[in-house]
């Protein structure tokens, strides 16, 4: 009886601080044991057997988003050994949908998470700017499937990308004047207007209702 209580509270403690339901707190639990080996935490190697995210181009970012601290909020920078459920749940509500009964603060907060999520990806040394090389870094590997598209050819591409961004968040730049990097400001206003609701998803959780950034 005590430990059915003491599990129940549990739940509704993961509840207050997620916005899952108890429903989809006991699926995404038993996901959880199904990546870990009914083990009580995750590690990297874990996600190493599924087969959806096995075929994902940026694979290494999308399982080394899940281990940063920025987004497990337990500090500024470097990445966790391993993940608790909890952890795992603090990932999971990044790519939990936009609630319908949100007003639009709430909304336009819920969004910001997401690709403050986002932007983690592609900053990987965690200085608060996504650089040409980091940028380059992840066009390289989405597009390392394609074979009609060369290494070169894939950084002309991010390079163009950079120049774009460029564009929208500094304006017109001086001949000599050089873009040091997208800052989260930058990445909120070159996102502006796109549906991140489409481009954050899980298929590889098997979760209906979820879906990660391709």
């Amino acid at each position: 009886m005590g430990a059915a209580h003491s599990a129940s509270e549990e739940v509704r403690e993961l509840v207050g601080k997620t916005g899952f339901s108890s429903d989809q707190i006991e699926q995404l639990h038993r996901r959880f044991k199904q990546l870990s080996g009914d083990q009580p935490t995750i590690r990297k190697e874990n996600f190493n057997n599924v087969p959806d995210l096995e075929l994902n181009p940026i694979r290494s970012k999308i399982v080394r988003a899940f281990f940063d601290n920025r987004n497990l909020r337990k500090g500024p920078s470097g990445l966790a050994d391993e993940i608790s459920f909890e952890d795992f749940l603090t990932i999971m509500a990044y790519f939990r949908p936009i609630d319908i009964a949100m007003d639009e603060e709430q909304v336009q907060l819920c969004r910001k998470e997401k690709l403050r999520f986002l932007f983690h990806m592609y900053d990987s040394d965690s200085d608060g700017r996504i650089t040409l090389e980091e940028y380059r870094n992840v066009v390289e590997e989405l597009l390392s499937g394609n074979p009609h598209i060369e290494k070169e050819s894939a950084r002309s591409i991010a390079d163009g990308a950079m120049m774009e961004a460029a564009s929208v968040c500094v304006g017109q730049m001086e001949p000599d004047q050089v873009y040091e990097g997208i800052t989260f400001d930058d990445f909120l206003k070159i996102w502006q207007g796109i549906d991140i609701e489409t481009k954050m998803h899980v298929r590889f959780l098997n979760m209906e209702t979820m879906a990660l950034c391709h």
